[in-house]
């Protein structure tokens, strides 16, 4: 039922001491896998992504997450989040263990976090727990007496100090999922600070982000609802002349033929040329998303909804979306005498690279 996603392998283990891991000097070090699953969970919570969630609850599981540790995950990223989201991730989370066990799978349950005994001042423990992390006092006070209280008390005195997940961890759980949202840039910043003070490394700090910014491209019946004419059927027809996947909508065959074509990110069609001896060519109108048109020999254009690009007959050149959205744009076939299609080489990744 589930799909294993292929793993990245990694070049090296983090060494341990104490509660944080430091890379020795000159030393790149990867995300382990086991963080690689907390960002993955943390950042399809945060863009409220669920089917994606649950195959990466699954893989986490998989990997020997235990269930207590997912739980409290998204106890977590509440106080990121909102309660919504973290709600959501633990009726995903309910949903995919009802059917493991059904499956029969074996599921890690582990030890779940104890409510930190109230006989302790949550506000001295979080003071002291958020002190240490940031490196240096915070104090909101001035801004929000309240707001001040509930982080040091609540966040860094309650979840901040449960021993579930190291600070190192948490922090890579928070960056996920702050940078799978838009309009968090300056707390992920803030936070990517607090991370490099406690041990995490650029080349760990790249792969979250780069997970997470991946993560924020919308999903295809996202794209749906903002494409005017919907996504289309699978263009299988013609699936050999582009790089990934696209869809193919036949918006009329009368008078002027007119189809509205859709294409995943980084997905582009071959070089080509629509031959003609009079007339002939093609209109590309962009509708939604974004994406480029490039001629032989000349510097790609931006494509953004409303463009219209005119490609006269008997030019070489290729259209398709930019690698971080999807594209959508009307293909319209301009009558002429003795007009064909000749499909060359694919665009190469080098080439498709040098986009801006």
């Amino acid at each position: 039922m589930f799909c294993l996603k292929k793993s990245l392998v990694f070049a090296m283990m983090i060494c341990l001491f104490s509660q944080f891991s430091f890379a020795k000097e000159g030393e790149i070090m990867s995300l382990t896998k086991r963080q690689q699953d907390l960002v993955q969970i943390s950042a399809y919570t945060a863009s409220s992504k669920l089917d994606e969630l649950q195959i990466a609850i699954n893989d986490g599981l998989n990997n020997g997450l235990s269930v207590a540790e997912i739980k409290d995950l998204m106890a977590q990223l509440y106080a990121y989040c909102g309660f919504p989201k973290a709600l959501n991730g633990l009726g995903v989370l309910d949903k995919t263990l009802k059917e493991r066990q059904k499956m029969g799978l074996k599921t890690t349950l582990g030890k779940e976090n104890k409510i930190i005994d109230q006989k302790i001042n949550s506000l001295e423990v979080g003071t002291d727990t958020q002190t240490k992390l940031v490196g240096n006092k915070v104090d909101m006070s001035a801004i929000s007496a309240d707001v001040d209280y509930y982080l040091k008390a609540h966040l860094f005195g309650d979840i901040f100090a449960s021993e579930i997940f190291s600070w190192q961890e948490r922090e890579i759980i928070t960056v996920a999922a702050l940078a799978s949202m838009n309009g968090t840039e300056p707390q992920r910043n803030s936070h990517i600070n607090v991370s490099k003070h406690n041990g995490i490394t650029q080349a760990q700090i790249d792969e979250i982000l780069a997970i997470a910014e991946q993560n924020k491209i919308m999903s295809k019946d996202e794209f749906a609802k903002i494409s005017p004419f919907g996504v289309g059927e699978p263009n299988t027809a013609f699936s050999k002349y582009f790089s990934g996947n696209s869809y193919l909508n036949a918006i009329s065959n009368e008078q002027v033929k007119m189809f509205n074509v859709v294409f995943e990110p980084s997905c582009r069609n071959n070089w080509h040329i629509h031959h003609a001896k009079s007339g002939g060519g093609q209109i590309l109108i962009a509708t939604a998303g974004r994406g480029y048109y490039q001629e032989w020999g000349k510097e790609a254009v931006e494509m953004k909804p409303g463009d219209v690009i005119n490609i006269p007959a008997n030019v070489k050149h290729w259209h398709g979306a930019a690698k971080d959205s999807w594209f959508a744009h009307i293909a319209v076939e301009v009558d002429g005498t003795q007009t064909s299609n000749e499909w060359l080489e694919p665009v190469s990744d080098e080439q498709y690279g040098k986009l801006k």
